[in-house]
């Protein structure tokens, strides 16, 4: 009788019951424990040297310490340990006004000044304290100046020296956009924000002194309502078109994508190109004094003349004129009897601007010939021949010469400076693009271009 194979699995032996209830709870407690430690993590009892160091310090201990970073010029820290002073010590509202005051003229130290003009005003609302006033309304003054927020500025003053202390300083509505309010103090930070775009070439090499100067005149030409209301015009057409442009979705058109591409790559670009002359031109009074030494020739102030003249439409009629002259007659009236030139006949023939060496003739026109011989004559004469002009005939009187002159440093401190700058941006920006150029393996092939043989060189 043929064998069967017996593919069954052995029975298993029954475990005990008991034992396995067992192992399964000690599982269940393993996992929750290991859950726990997860969720609470090992921050929940911190090392005791992990602890703030202000946690360790009376309220004395800690205003001491505020104390002592602000006369060492840590003003960063001393403002750190001031706010951690203001959470541990019990104080009423006139010296928690105080301390803030304190917080805000260190912030003002580390050149935080947007931080600083709200701890200003943090002081104000903790209380309002006479003996700090006057400070406060010159501290806030100066942070919005260093700010350039001279918009802000304007506003903040007007609130601060109306009787009649009202929020609504700026709030004054000067236009809708439909449910869109725009206010006086929208006016005036869109008038800004365009300005700043405008200098902001100019930063590289100015200084923030000087921008500010040049902001303030450049502000001052919409303090005019006449003025104001253009800009507000012309801002209310480009907005009111830019919206409508974005309802019929003209980003989406290619023509506009490749022309936004474009003007991209100009900003950024010139930004890059900025980003390198910020870093790399570092200019001191030394610097600008060195330079002033090496190039005092460009300072010079060329040697200048005021005239007198009578013009007269043929020579014989200048010739007898000069003749008179030379014989006693007065230049000036014989300026108005006969000058065909009307707008100086009156004044007896009298030039109002300086001749320059080796420049044009104000009013008379160019001519070398009657400027040197204005420089070579002694003053005052009148000059022996007429010169022929476009105009007709000049008869000529040499009032006063100014010999040419060297420019002071004092004076010329900002020429001097304009013009160093100028050169080092000139020199970073060929030594960047050069090396921009090679980083990028950038190859010109000028045979291609003019259509000559390429030569070795070239290659």
């Amino acid at each position: 009788m043929e064998e069967k194979l017996d593919f069954s699995l052995p029975e298993k032996k029954q475990r005990n019951a008991l034992a396995s209830k067992i192992v399964i709870v000690l599982l269940l407690i393993l996992i929750a424990l290991t859950t726990a430690n997860l969720l609470i993590g090992p921050s929940e009892k911190p090392h005791p040297a992990q602890g703030t160091a202000a946690s360790s310090l009376s309220a004395q201990q800690t205003k001491q310490l505020a104390a002592k970073l602000a006369r060492r010029n840590l003003y960063a820290r001393a403002v750190k340990v001031w706010q951690d002073y203001l959470n541990v010590a019990k104080l009423t509202d006139t010296e928690r006004a105080k301390v803030l005051f304190q917080i805000g003229t260190l912030l003002e130290k580390a050149g935080s000044y947007a931080e600083a003009i709200e701890h200003y005003y943090r002081s104000e609302i903790s209380a309002r304290l006479g003996e700090l006033e006057p400070q406060i309304n010159t501290h806030i003054k100066d942070c919005f100046e260093k700010l350039g927020k001279f918009s802000a500025l304007r506003y903040e003053l007007i609130d601060r020296t109306n009787f009649k202390k009202s929020s609504e300083v700026g709030g004054k509505i000067i236009a809708e956009i439909g449910a869109e309010k725009i206010t006086e103090a929208d006016l005036d930070a869109t008038i800004e924000n365009s300005i700043d775009n405008q200098l902001t070439p100019m930063s590289v090499f100015m200084s923030a002194e000087q921008l500010n100067e040049q902001k303030k005149k450049m502000l001052e030409q919409y303090r005019n309502p006449e003025a104001r209301e253009q800009y507000l015009r012309a801002w209310l057409a480009q907005e009111v078109l830019y919206r409508q442009a974005l309802q019929e979705q003209m980003t989406e058109k290619s023509e506009v994508k490749k022309l936004l591409e474009d003007l991209s790559r100009g900003v950024l670009s010139q930004q890059m190109m900025n980003q390198q002359l910020a870093d790399k031109i570092h200019i001191t009074e030394t610097d600008i004094q060195t330079y002033y030494t090496a190039n005092k020739d460009k300072f010079v102030e060329p040697a200048k003349a005021r005239i007198s003249h009578i013009l007269v439409e043929d020579q014989q009629q200048a010739t007898e004129l000069i003749g008179r002259i030379k014989e006693g007659e007065d230049f000036g009236k014989l300026a108005k009897e006969f000058s065909k030139d009307e707008g100086t006949k009156e004044t007896g023939g009298k030039i109002d601007i300086d001749v320059n060496k080796g420049s044009y003739v104000p009013v008379i026109g160019e001519s070398k010939e009657l400027n040197d011989k204005i420089f070579t004559d002694n003053a005052p004469k009148v000059l022996d021949e007429p010169f022929k002009t476009e105009k007709g005939w000049e008869i000529v009187k040499v009032e006063e010469v100014t010999a040419e002159r060297q420019k002071g440093f004092d004076e010329v401190g900002q020429e001097a400076m304009s013009m160093l700058l100028s050169q080092k941006r000139q020199d970073i920006q060929q030594d960047y693009i050069k090396e921009m150029m090679d980083k990028y393996n950038v190859i010109i092939h000028r045979s291609a271009l003019t259509g000559t043989k390429q030569s070795e060189s070239e290659e």
